[in-house]
């Protein structure tokens, strides 16, 4: 039987550990807009998270309001920003326009008054309180514009002679067409509209749906801002080329380097929740590849910050400071996507933790020094001389997490002060930075070297746990050993520690040496070992955990505890005839008939393929139907995928072709995927049925067709659709698969009677 540790292992019994040095670091100046908008990294509000599809006058300046009268804009929240939607969109030939060919903004949302469009009204406003507007767009021209050949203003140019028959990115409206910038009036075209937002009171403009393609038309705009004479920040959506990051830091204020941090996971196409850990711990990746590229005058752009309504977020209380600490570190664009209407007050207090946004506002860049499958650490240098450090815990259990000051890029001192931002609790440490942190949170720190001992503070302390199989475990119910081990960072020793493991329910922890120590000496540790026995099971995949505490006693009357936790996975071999392949983490169970996947993974379409599979090689072909029972499925994301695979090689993940996947998800029901040209990428899709478990999934193959089924009963079969896929060799590979569609979270697959004939 095959046992799988889960959290903490035995290679990580002292936190993640960093040998590497920080020399310190002053951002890299960007030329950007070259108008002082971009000089510190903007703090505000967009209206996409929470309003989406529905701004409208009252809405935005409710959230000015709420802006002003939560505090928020005293701590320099100062942008109140529109996204899109605010013009009118009568179809697909894109947005409506006036005799400029200039987008018209819809009067039913935004009421003109007085003579002013609609969009300035607000923006008066939004001014009157002391806060600055900002204004969404996309590349090119509307098509619109084309048909009826608007004039240019102040040129002899119209519309159809600059414009281009190549579409141009509008996510909800459509109808963009590229501009040719070679000709007459091209820029001309660009300067009216941005004369037209100055004149409006915009101070901040969102070109969204901007690519490698686009870079002219970003330079037009960037060239047609500085002419207006007003400084507006210019940002840039989304998801920009890496490889271009230094033209976008010379024409903009800010970048957006991925996708959307919102999750689109809420019901009846609810914004809330907002976003999700999945989406969130994304970034991590994001903020370590751009660092090199932000600084003062144009900043990466990791998305809106989802923090201010609580659960509403679709984040734990820990999540959110760990989305806090990660943009602030990484000096990000803080633009809040929540409700400031219905602000949340533990939520406000993150917000406004003025220690937290200084290392926002520093300008500074974070780098990523070490990250494993369960951690991440990130620091910068100040130009004071102190470090600013996350580590984070981006696993399931609270764990030690370490880092050193020399990794830090500190000097040589005698004690470190530790300021930790969001507790505001001190501690010091000879040189070990380390923290007890909780499932996807963070320790913040702030780390400054000392001259002297500082004895009277908290030591900095921490305990870890690991877990140590049986040389040669043969079932369910064989006892592991686990070892916790208590850490003394400080100058000073502690006393009276009390080590204690706690077993989850049905699961048996026997110490089997001592487990209290009279005292620790700085800079040494203290272990403690326990038999922990889990109970057998006829489950796929049996888990069981412990929580591990170290109390102790540094002052002469004052106690203070640490705490970490574990957990172990015991599978099952899968064996003949099947056979198994993951391109992200994953493990298999086999119990008779029934088969199980634990995988994680982005997703399972376009150009990503993270998946785990359980398959038959070869067992597919002309005439072949393949069955299934799904008995359950975790619900780690409403598109969570799994159920049947058909490719020409499974194990080939991001390249054989003849690939289809018949689907089952949480949230949207039956898909029937499949690739149409050959690429190895998932580009067609049909979609059937509300989900239901258990439920039976039948691909039928005739030829290079294939045919998806879904049944609720076993008997009664729905068609999902039907797939060429010219692609398909004579024989494939066939079996199950599994994407939790959430990366860095496991989902569980449980599957019976699987059948190819």
């Amino acid at each position: 039987m095959k046992r799988s540790v889960r959290g903490l292992l035995a290679a990580f019994t002292g936190g993640l550990l960093l040998v590497a040095g920080l020399t310190a670091t002053s951002a890299p100046a960007a030329d950007a807009a070259d108008n002082g908008a971009g000089a510190r990294p903007a703090l505000g509000w967009s209206s996409w998270s929470a309003v989406r599809k529905n701004p409208t006058a009252q809405n935005i300046e409710a959230a000015a309001r709420a802006m002003k009268s939560s505090g928020l804009s005293k701590e320099g929240y100062v942008y109140v920003n529109v996204d899109d939607f605010w013009y009118h969109c009568p179809g697909s030939q894109g947005p409506d326009v006036d005799q400029y060919g200039r987008w018209v903004t819809d009067e039913t949302k935004f009421p003109p008054k007085g003579g002013e469009d609609g969009v300035q009204v607000v923006a008066d406003y939004v001014h009157s309180l002391g806060l600055k507007f900002g204004l969404y767009v996309t590349p090119g021209i509307s098509h619109q514009a084309v048909a009826r050949n608007t004039a240019i203003k102040g040129t002899t140019y119209h519309a159809d002679d600059i414009a281009t028959s190549a579409a141009e990115s509008n996510y909800n409206c459509g109808g963009m067409v590229g501009i040719d910038y070679t000709k007459p009036g091209a820029q001309a075209f660009v300067d009216s509209w941005a004369g037209q937002f100055a004149g409006w009171g915009v101070d901040y403009l969102k070109i969204d749906g901007v690519g490698t393609p686009d870079v002219q038309d970003v330079r037009a705009w960037s060239s047609a801002l500085k002419r207006t004479g007003r400084p507006i920040h210019l940002e840039l959506s989304n998801s920009l080329d890496i490889n271009n990051a230094a033209t976008w830091a010379d024409l903009a204020d800010g970048w957006r380097t991925g996708g959307d941090v919102e999750c689109y996971c809420g019901k009846d196409d609810s914004s809330f929740p907002l976003t999700s850990w999945g989406s969130v711990s994304t970034r991590f990746d994001q903020a370590a590849a751009w660092a090199p590229y932000g600084g003062p005058g144009g900043f990466n752009d990791y998305d809106s910050l989802e923090v201010g309504n609580g659960a509403n977020d679709g984040l734990t209380l820990d999540e959110r400071k760990t989305q806090t600490s990660l943009w602030s570190l990484a000096s990000s664009p803080l633009m809040l996507g929540t409700d400031l209407t219905h602000l949340d007050p533990t939520d406000l207090a993150l917000l406004k933790n003025a220690d937290v946004l200084s290392v926002d506002q520093d300008g500074i860049d974070a780098k990523r020094l070490a990250h494993d499958a369960t951690s991440q650490v990130f620091a910068k240098r100040e130009k004071n001389g102190d470090a600013l450090v996350g580590l984070f815990n981006t696993g399931l259990q609270t764990r030690s997490v370490s880092t050193t000051a020399a990794a830090l890029g500190l000097p040589a001192a005698s004690d470190y002060s530790l300021r930790d931002l969001w507790t505001r609790g001190s501690s010091e440490s000879t040189g070990t930075i380390a923290a007890d942190v909780p499932s996807h949170g963070v320790a913040l720190f702030r780390v400054h070297p000392l001259d002297h001992t500082a004895p009277a503070t908290r030591p900095d302390t921490a305990v870890a746990v690991s877990w140590s199989a049986p040389s040669a475990p043969t079932a369910d119910g064989t006892p592991y050993t686990v070892t916790t081990t208590f850490s003394d960072n400080g100058s000073s020793p502690v006393r009276n520690v009390d080590l204690k493991l706690t077993p989850s329910a049905g699961v048996t922890a026997v110490p089997t040496s001592a487990t209290t120590v009279r005292e620790v000496r700085a800079g040494a540790t203290a272990t403690g070992t326990y038999l922990v026995t889990i109970p057998a099971s006829t489950d796929l995949f049996t888990s069981g955990s412990v929580d591990a505490t170290a109390t102790y006693r540094y002052l002469p009357a004052v106690r203070a505890q640490d705490s970490a936790g574990a957990t172990v996975t015991v599978d099952r071999p899968v064996g003949a005839p099947y056979t198994t392949f993951s391109s992200t983490s994953a493990d298999f169970s086999r119990l008779g008939t029934r088969l199980g996947i634990r995988a994680q993974g982005a997703d399972l379409y376009n150009g990503i393929n993270e998946y785990g599979a359980l398959y038959l090689p070869g067992a597919e072909h002309d005439g072949s139907t393949t069955t299934v029972k799904i008995d359950s499925q975790s619900d780690t994301d409403v598109w969570a995928k799994t159920g049947l695979m058909a490719r020409n090689d499974i194990t080939d993940a991001d390249g054989s072709p003849g690939f289809a996947i018949l689907v089952e998800t949480p949230g949207h029901g039956y898909l029937l995927d499949s690739d149409s040209d050959g690429d190895g990428h998932l580009d067609t899709e049909s979609a059937a049925g509300t989900t239901t478990y258990p439920s039976w999934l039948k691909l039928v193959r005739n030829g290079t067709t294939f045919s998806g089924y879904y049944s609720t009963d076993g008997t009664t079969w729905n068609a999902v659709g039907t797939a060429d896929v010219p692609t398909a060799a004579a024989t494939q590979d066939v079996g199950i698969f599994a994407t939790s569609h959430n990366p860095g979270t496991t989902g569980e697959v449980d599957f019976d009677d699987l059948t190819t004939e």
